[in-house]
């Protein structure tokens, strides 16, 4: 009877998981950065995730401010640009509740936020465990396979793409992607002129992100 019920109860979370469609937005903040980089961007990538897994994502038309993120729906919250960050303690607090719900916060340095963006994500999350995610990590083994990390979109300095995470309780629930520019191999491709392979390999890396907040989500 024990093992009926096991049964049961993961057939009923499956058809949940099954029926919920995760929400993406582009993070409007506080600073005087270009938020609004890379327009096309969450549209484009998630046509791709859905056409490579029958999801049903969709993106909120409007960016979101911390403010209205808790009533927004959103479970994928991306930030980009180019310069600073700032939040103020209530919107900090916003953020999260937001990852503490489930949320899942991508920020994807456009070329020049990175130190801004790292301060901003140690005030957010003061308890967390900052440290580069694991290759063994989901984000780069669920949907697509990346064995050596971040795929490398755009040249900013010469180094190594970087996925700084910050884990709590051993969860990532925020993610920091430095030197490789995914947000731009998301654009249209006339934007930037990437190649076919270039965009696919962001696609796909960012598949795997979104595929995250999904898993994420539903967490015990």
């Amino acid at each position: 009877m024990k093992v009926l019920q096991r049964i049961l109860i993961l057939l009923f979370l499956g058809s949940t998981f099954l029926g919920e469609a995760q929400i993406l937005a582009v993070f409007k903040y506080d600073g005087g950065g270009d938020w609004y980089a890379n327009p096309t961007a969450l549209k484009n990538l998630s046509d791709f995730y859905n056409s490579s897994t029958n999801a049903r994502s969709s993106v909120r038309l409007e960016p979101i401010t911390a403010e209205s993120l808790l009533e927004s729906g959103v479970s994928f919250l991306h930030a980009t640009g180019h310069g600073r960050i700032l939040l103020s303690e209530e919107q900090r607090a916003c953020i999260r509740t937001f990852t503490e719900n489930g949320g899942f916060l991508h920020i994807d340095d456009n070329y020049g936020m990175s130190t801004y963006a790292k301060e901003t994500l140690e005030e957010l999350f003061p308890a967390a465990l900052v440290a580069p995610v694991a290759l063994g990590h989901p984000i780069f083994n669920t949907l697509f396979p990346f064995p050596e990390g971040l795929p490398k979109i755009h040249e900013h300095d010469n180094g190594r793409p970087e996925a700084l995470g910050y884990f709590i309780k051993g969860e990532l629930i925020a993610l920091l992607t430095i030197e490789t520019d995914l947000g731009d191999g998301w654009e249209d491709a006339e934007v930037h002129g990437d190649s076919k392979e270039k965009r696919e390999a962001a696609l796909k890396m960012g598949a795997n992100l979104l595929h995250w907040s999904t898993v994420r989500n539903h967490q015990p």
